[in-house]
């Protein structure tokens, strides 16, 4: 599966977040987190926090990460990266795109999924 539309770019105001539950290739249904963070510009990563196993999608946007609202731990939005504890994995980030007005999000292609940290 390709690149899914799922939103119109001013359907979010900046700083706020949408969980999303898309196709995958697969038939799986990934839960993403759609943020439109304080650049402007929406990001796309897996909902689930890598520490706590709760919503991203709640959480706090600051700059370009977004915090978890269990135990605080906060991800980059660029990279997935866990910069504070106790999250110490970091959580997939899918490409995000945009065609005309819409944005577009690619679950299959991850670009920092389980990544090193």
């Amino acid at each position: 599966m390709s690149a899914q539309v799922v939103a119109a770019r001013d359907d979010l105001e900046v700083g706020e977040t949408l969980k999303l539950e898309l196709d995958g290739a697969d038939g799986s249904l990934v839960e993403v987190a759609l943020v439109r963070a304080e650049d402007g510009e929406y990001y796309a990563v897996n909902d689930v926090c890598s520490h706590g196993q709760v919503s991203l999608s709640e959480g706090e946007v600051d700059g370009t990460t977004i915090e978890c609202w269990l135990h605080g731990s906060t991800f980059d939005l660029h990279t997935g990266k866990p910069l504070s504890l106790p999250a110490t994995r970091p959580v997939p980030v899918y490409p995000v795109s945009y065609d005309g007005d819409n944005v577009l999000v690619d679950v299959d292609a991850p670009l920092a999924a389980h990544q090193n940290v």
